[in-house]
């Protein structure tokens, strides 16, 4: 079997179709940009992370696979969306030939990352947690040109407030690779530090865990002081 790189599944018009659909739906339901935007960056975190920490290339490459895939199951339902999306990417990767051993941790990578169900239960899986959940930024909003920041201060759903507020968004290590440390830069006026912590303490909790399985520390700063 011939080697499946991150770019023959981006080239992949069946991954990709599925990823669009996945992000139509959840964008019906009013939720936050889940396209190609947001697992790009996925894939680009998770590299990041295995690479700053020396795992091999190939596992680096896994997990931009497991991240870049990670959310197709929301096109059946948001519900369990994980594994939904596990026995897809299963179907996908066996169909154009991946080895079974790559699939393996591929899919148990994509189906652990839900709040609900997540385990850092291998590298990989460790990897895409952290970088999924860590994906806050403003342009995962959707919201048209005439919103404006009053608006968004009264906007009735938190999770809009929230990413909305957030004008910068950078994850990195420190200088001796002990710490991995999500840094923010949040507009208070839209939206508190309580109401951060108030949507994702459950998601940093877990990022928390997938670091130590990675053997570092998972830190949170906002506005240049560190919370977490």
């Amino acid at each position: 079997m011939s080697k499946i790189t991150y770019q023959d599944i981006k080239k992949n018009k069946d991954i990709q179709t599925y990823i669009n659909h996945a992000d139509a739906a959840l964008s019906s339901i009013g939720y936050t940009e889940h396209s190609n935007a947001h697992v790009e960056r996925s894939a680009q975190i998770a590299y990041m992370m295995l690479h700053e920490l020396g795992y091999s290339e190939r596992e680096c490459e896994l997990a931009e696979i497991a991240a870049y895939m990670h959310d197709i199951g929301n096109v059946v339902n948001r519900t369990d969306h994980a594994h939904s999306g596990a026995i897809m990417a299963f179907r996908l990767l066996d169909r154009i030939g991946m080895p079974a051993e790559e699939i393996a941790v591929i899919i148990s990578a994509i189906g652990n990352h839900d709040e609900q169900t997540a385990a850092p239960v291998n590298a990989v899986a460790a990897a895409l947690i952290i970088a999924d959940k860590s994906d806050v930024r403003r342009s995962r909003v959707r919201f048209s040109s005439k919103v404006s920041k009053d608006d968004m201060i009264h906007a009735g759903d938190i999770h809009d407030r929230v990413n909305y507020a957030v004008e910068k968004s950078d994850i990195y290590f420190s200088k001796d690779k002990s710490a991995l440390i999500l840094d923010l830069t949040i507009d208070l006026d839209i939206c508190s530090i309580m109401d951060y912590f108030e949507i994702f303490l459950t998601r940093m909790t877990l990022c928390k865990n997938a670091a130590k399985a990675l053997g570092v520390s998972f830190s949170v700063v906002i506005n240049g002081s560190k919370l977490l």
